[in-house]
């Protein structure tokens, strides 16, 4: 069999049959190599390059130098930081001759078939370099078009951050792009360096990130929106005293209309007219939270503002870090006068302000600006930079929420419970709470934006892989803190599943997909992918309807994909030819043996489907426990001996047999005791090393009608996020069967 690390190395060689301390050295590693560190907030200008829809950076040169002659060239120059080596395809979409350089090295060069095909895309395939990665395109003006749109292949899973190049710019987020030139000026020299100036190289790069003259004569707030007389603005900034003690400060400037203060949610100052003012407040060590409104005036709409603490000025610092921006006053509006906000919703940067009062459209919603020209604050997910579609390695998991993750949430919540470890919980629902809390945020930045910077696959929810799995993570969270910014969530997730997401004419869930490979085909994955989500959502809000749809699927998915013969399920049906792949992957059948369980624990005892479910589940365990190793671990192509054993099927067959045994659905308990208890045996010995790591989990998967892809395309990944959850779950679930086995007569719980 395939061994990942001597034995001598296991968790089992040190800790032995102590399962609850395996748990917790599990728990323990995961969130000291994940960290709560939550999403980047950076300069982001508006008037440079978005994204549409499908996370392509729009690069269409020709739109935005509509006078541009043929023949005259342009650049765009953007960074990737990398926190390891990567491997990413990227996608060119061609408006005119383009070469690109990837570090330097010319890469690719546009052809003719390229640049005039209507909706041509071309792939590449790009190796990141741990640290800054240079993406430098060239374009040259012709009839037929100029520039090309770019981007990662499914921007949604595999994000693509691109930082802004050179020294004035450093940490703010998008590409610099230049007005167009009429010689190639980078022809037989050196590409520029992103650390540099920008003014090294005789080229007006854009978007504008100064005032002009003219602009920074006028007061901020009409610098900002111009005059918009009965208008309000908040500004927000930190007033940071370093001296010891607590001392009188005084707050003096002058102001071109009303104007009112708070110091760390007190008033301090209310002015109804147009004038110079100051006032001394006691200040002590540290920082300070100081908010302003300003009302424009008839003619003028700003204030100036200083503070001093015996004679010395008191400095400002920005309220939230943001890479890319020195500037200490954050700034919201034009607001309507009739819009009255509490203090506390306004010293925040995980909400989004109405306009109007009657702005219901995120289009009729604002966010904090910064004093520069169409300059945003905006969040970015960036604790896996330059994500892959499953990350791994020396990279952080918080804040961001995909499907493997919800998994492994979902195991963190019962570890924890298990151990009565509230720091345990607490981590797993701040990581969940980091996600829901900008929820409102995200679908506005979709508005304002083409594509969110944060929450990619939950706003731009097209398949089950997107929302089921985190969402049903969430609805378990929601037993521990009953968040109801949770809800409205879960009610657009149970609206796609339930209302929009495509099914076959009996109404089984498949995937349409937009790539050629994936079309039309049903994975056996999705049972996990939405029965959970369901079970919990009909728990919480009674919804028949979403229990039943749990259960019919998994009848559904029973006709097309259970190989009867050998009690297994084949991983995936293609419905182009007419046939399921017959091959049965592992982890496709952990999923839906897990989902099972999931649905049986709730399903009423009166259900019309409950008989023919439990005999499936019975039929399914059978089918498993007849293909269990001697080592006690499963194969990666589950009756194929010759493929490598496989640590996240074994994992959820452990978990799904010991349920099976404690809630009474199995008819030959004995067996799938000693197979559970095997299992978890194998893991402890062979998968899990004595520091926590997980071994022997396959990469996330495509599909194929040949077991040679599952064998030898999808290798294992240490610590992948499709094993570590349920790794926890099978170790919980291992504990409590040890304990029902113990005191058989009492009820099994959850």
């Amino acid at each position: 069999m395939t061994t990942y690390f001597n034995e001598q190395e296991s968790i089992k060689s040190r800790l032995g049959d102590d399962d609850n301390r395996t748990l917790k050295v599990l728990a323990d590693r995961y969130i000291g190599a994940n960290p709560p560190v939550p999403f980047a907030f950076r300069a982001f200008y508006r008037s440079g390059v978005l994204q549409n829809e499908d996370g392509m950076f729009d690069l269409n040169l020709g739109r935005r130098f509509p006078e541009a002659r043929p023949g005259q060239f342009s650049y765009a120059f953007g960074l990737v930081w990398s926190d390891g080596e990567r491997n990413l395809d990227v996608l060119f979409h061609c408006l005119g001759p383009i070469e690109f350089y990837f570090n330097d090295e010319r890469t690719y060069r546009s052809n003719v078939i390229d640049e005039i095909k209507p909706d041509a895309s071309v792939k590449l395939n790009l190796n990141f370099v741990k640290g800054w990665n240079r993406l430098f395109i060239k374009g040259k003006h012709t009839a037929a078009g100029f520039g090309c749109l770019f981007g990662s292949d499914e921007a949604k899973v595999r994000i693509l951050n691109v930082l802004t190049p050179f020294a004035e710019r450093q940490g703010q987020a998008g590409w610099v792009y230049s007005e167009p030139t009429d010689t190639d000026v980078f022809e037989g020299s050196p590409l520029p360096n992103g650390l540099a100036s920008e003014k090294a190289y005789g080229l007006r790069w854009l978007p504008t990130c100064e005032w002009s003259e003219s602009e920074l004569v006028k007061l901020v707030c009409e610098r900002l929106f111009g005059l918009q007389p009965g208008k309000q603005v908040y500004a927000w900034t930190k007033l940071n005293k370093v001296s010891s003690g607590e001392e009188s400060c005084l707050l003096k400037g002058h102001t071109a209309g009303p104007l009112t203060v708070w110091l760390d949610g007190k008033q301090v100052l209310e002015l109804a007219e147009e004038g110079s003012f100051q006032v001394e407040v006691p200040l002590s060590f540290g920082k300070h939270d100081l908010l302003i409104r300003s009302i424009c005036g008839s003619h003028a709409w700003g204030y100036t503002l200083h503070a001093y603490v015996k004679g010395e000025v008191v400095p400002l610092s920005a309220p939230h870090k943001v890479h890319g921006s020195a500037e200490p006053w954050f700034y919201v509006g034009p607001l309507d006068s009739s819009i009255e906000l509490a203090y506390e919703e306004l010293i925040r940067t995980d909400r989004i302000y109405a306009k109007s009062s009657e702005s219901d459209a995120a289009g009729d919603k604002t966010y904090w600006q910064l004093d520069r020209p169409d300059a945003w604050i905006r969040p970015y997910y960036e604790n896996a930079m330059l994500s892959n579609k499953w990350t791994v390695g020396n990279v952080t998991n918080y804040a961001r929420w995909d499907y493997p993750l919800g998994v492994t949430i979902y195991g963190l919540l019962q570890a924890g419970r298990l151990l009565e470890r509230s720091d345990i919980i607490g981590y797993a629902l701040d990581h969940v709470q980091s996600c829901t809390d900008m929820f409102e945020y995200s679908l506005w930045d979709r508005e304002k934006y083409g594509f969110p910077a944060i929450n990619q696959q939950l706003v731009m929810m097209k398949m089950l892989d997107n929302c089921g799995s985190f969402g049903s993570a969430m609805l378990e969270a929601y037993q521990e803190d009953k968040d109801p910014g949770f809800l409205p969530i879960a009610q657009r997730i149970a609206d796609f599943i339930l209302v929009r997401l495509e099914r076959k004419e009996d109404g089984a869930f498949y995937r349409i997909c937009q790539d050629e490979y994936s079309e039309n085909t049903m994975w056996a994955d999705d049972l996990y992918m939405s029965t959970p989500f369901l079970c919990r959502y009909a728990g919480i809000t009674g919804s028949s309807e979403a229990l039943d749809e749990a259960a019919k699927q998994f009848l559904l998915f029973r006709k097309y994909l259970y190989m009867p013969d050998q009690r297994i399920m084949s991983h995936v049906f293609d419905f182009k030819y007419g046939m399921a792949t017959g091959i049965p992957w592992g982890r496709g059948n952990g999923w839906t043996l897990f989902s099972l369980t999931e649905v049986l624990e709730v399903l009423p005892e009166e259900h019309e489907a409950r008989p023919e479910l439990v005999h499936f589940f019975n039929e399914l365990c059978a089918g498993y426990a007849d293909l269990q190793a001697e080592s006690g671990l499963w194969h990666q192509v589950l009756n194929d001996p010759d493929a490598y054993q496989e640590a996240s099927c074994t994992a959820m067959f452990a978990y799904a047999f010991a349920r099976g045994v404690r809630f009474g659905w199995l008819e030959q308990p004995d067996r799938f005791i000693n197979a559970s208890l095997k299992a978890w045996d194998g893991l402890t010995r062979l998968a899990i090393d004595a520091q926590g790591n997980v071994h022997g989990v396959c990469s996330g998967s495509r599909y194929a009608f040949t077991a040679d892809y599952y064998k030898k395309d999808l290798l294992t990944v240490t610590n992948d996020n499709h094993g570590v959850g349920i790794m926890m779950l099978a170790g919980t679930e291992v504990v409590k069967l040890k304990r029902w086995l113990s005191h058989p007569e009492e009820p099994a719980t959850s």
